[in-house]
């Protein structure tokens, strides 16, 4: 490990309880804070995080969240409902610039997102967590409202698998952290680098192009640290973070994916084939199933003309 990184890890890794949420309140004067759940067929656990955001963050006379929205990516069961029954704004992702036609994908869901919410700091979560506590917020939003220096903020966490404490985050152990050891060993102390769970200020994430697919994650961190440097990024332990987990074939896709992302910064050049074939068994034998991988990526919001008009209103 570079003796950079090492130097950050004592700098800019933290617990969620060094700073507690009563110094957090006293902090945050005119800040505003926007929480943003990505949401694609999560009925089950979407109400559940609502409830413990509002109930615990968003209550008193100061409260620490001034906005939650659920931007349901085309949702085929109650997920909307039930986020709106708890108390969260629901917006669909197609309602969002409507002239972009969207596509499939987290990356999309969370770039549209800056265009209906209006915090400065923004801060990102799945909406598939179980067991959720809001530690998971007031971890990564805190310190950005004690640190003018941090400007992104990701959580770290355990990861259990199967009742084995830390073998979850498969495609972070087998692709992300050999990619970024050896190609972006500055970020080698994240523990968590493809994590759901991030906060930043909104002046940074307006000036980063979100990849529509699940290379959101190594993405913004990348770009983040080419743009602001690592001594403004940060992250926070939260405890364990409980989740639905792919199967295989879908880590896969993903992983390819997340491949494709670090390829395009490492290059800005020529693509290896954007597509991925993998082999399921059938009646006869094994039958390819090739899948494209994400090749998209939208610009910085702040490019775009209506969310500029909006910010100027």
């Amino acid at each position: 490990m570079l003796d950079e990184v090492e130097r950050w890890l004592s700098r800019r890794s933290w617990s969620v309880a060094d700073r507690p949420l009563g110094r957090l309140l006293a902090a945050k004067k005119n800040t505003t804070v926007s929480v943003v759940l990505p949401a694609l067929n999560e009925q089950e656990t979407v109400g559940e995080i609502v409830s413990a955001i509002r109930g615990t963050l968003m209550s008193g006379p100061v409260p620490l969240v001034d906005e939650l929205v659920v931007i349901d990516s085309a949702s085929s069961d109650r997920t909307a409902e039930v986020a709106a029954a708890a108390g969260a704004r629901v917006v669909h992702r197609d309602a969002v610039l409507p002239r972009i036609p969207a596509v499939p994908g987290k990356g999309e869901v969370l770039w549209r997102s800056l265009m209906v919410t209006s915090g400065d700091i923004v801060c990102f979560v799945d909406a598939d967590l179980r067991a959720f506590s809001p530690d998971f917020v007031s971890g990564i939003v805190g310190p950005l409202l004690t640190d003018p220096e941090v400007h992104f903020v990701k959580a770290m966490y355990d990861r259990p698998l199967g009742g084995a404490a830390g073998q979850g985050g498969r495609v972070t152990e087998l692709v992300a952290r050999p990619l970024l050891n050896l190609h972006w060993p500055q970020l080698a102390g994240f523990v968590q680098p493809l994590g759901g769970e991030y906060a930043a200020r909104r002046s940074l994430l307006e000036q980063l192009p979100f990849p529509v697919g699940y290379g959101v994650e190594l993405a913004l961190l990348v770009d983040a640290l080419n743009l602001v440097g690592l001594d403004a990024l940060a992250q926070v332990d939260v405890g364990t973070r409980r989740h639905r987990h792919q199967d295989g074939q879908a880590l896969g896709r993903m992983a390819a994916t997340i491949y494709r992302t670090a390829q395009l910064r490492l290059a800005r050049g020529h693509l290896v084939r954007p597509a991925l074939t993998q082999f399921e068994r059938g009646q006869h034998g094994f039958v390819p199933r090739t899948h494209p991988v994400d090749t998209e990526e939208r610009p910085p919001m702040r490019e775009i003309g209506e969310y500029a008009a909006r910010r100027a209103a």
